[in-house]
């Protein structure tokens, strides 16, 4: 059994002290591929640097929506290159995030604009964050012609009705340790109204671990029991679930599908 983590932040600072003995560790666990998203300028550098070290580590560059109150057009110019290394794969994670009053909505909605555009420019796909922004996020998704661009809806947290709106978009939902929560319920239900070929797992480490290790440190070796849950919510065997969300995984990023 072959697994893809489709977004990790293995450059997070909670990983400063084991990070090398965990990244290696996880080949033992199955993890075969881990794409390391990018969140600040920072965290993007970082993410190229990781799957420069790493031969089963790829980077998604990008600005979160939290981060981009100082983003400037030199930075967007910045990740132009950076996405220009053979092992970055996607833009993101990029979007909209209504949670807190900052950074200003209006401000979030054009860097979120700017690297669409910039993910369309490079024909790569994006890796969307969006929440509590469900209107603004899908009315800029048709602005912007995102069917054309491609990618994943991460960290999925609205309704079954609205993922078919992000499904006849083309975007992929990412499902992870939540769906394992007692209040993940409206998870669940979307799950199982989701098309098998439509879903991508990830960790989102060093947060969102599953139950049972809920509120401690993720990281890729916990996605065997997101694995199980959807298996029992589509009535199929863990293996068939991490061999057709590797698969998935690697259509959404357009990668070969070998080791």
């Amino acid at each position: 059994m072959k697994i893809f983590d489709s977004h990790a932040h293995y450059d997070d600072r909670a990983f400063d002290e084991d990070r090398f003995e965990l990244i290696e560790g996880l080949k033992k666990e199955n993890v075969t591929r881990i794409i390391n998203i990018g969140s600040s300028m920072d965290s993007s550098k970082a993410s190229v640097e990781l799957s420069e070290k790493y031969d089963h580590i790829y980077a998604a560059v990008g600005v979160h929506p939290s981060e981009c109150q100082d983003m400037t057009d030199e930075d967007l110019n910045s990740l132009r290159k950076m996405a220009a290394d053979k092992k970055v794969v996607a833009i993101g994670e990029i979007g909209l995030d209504y949670y807190y009053p900052d950074p200003d909505k209006e401000l979030q909605k054009v860097w979120f604009k700017k690297q669409l555009q910039l993910a369309r420019e490079l024909s790569l796909p994006v890796v969307i964050h969006s929440r509590d922004a469900a209107e603004d996020t899908v009315k800029i998704l048709k602005e912007e012609a995102a069917e054309k661009i491609g990618g994943v809806i991460h960290c999925y947290s609205y309704s079954a009705e609205l993922a078919k709106v992000f499904l006849n978009m083309g975007f992929y939902i990412g499902v992870g340790g939540v769906i394992t929560f007692n209040n993940g319920r409206k998870l669940r239900e979307t799950v199982e109204m989701l098309p098998l070929d439509k879903i991508v797992i990830e960790t989102d480490c060093p947060y969102l671990s599953p139950v049972p290790f809920r509120g401690k440190r993720n990281n890729s070796a916990n996605l065997k029991l997101v694995i199980a849950k959807l298996a029992e919510l589509k009535g199929m065997t863990e293996e068939e679930i991490a061999e057709r969300t590797y698969k998935n995984a690697c259509d959404l990023y357009r990668m070969n599908k070998e080791d």
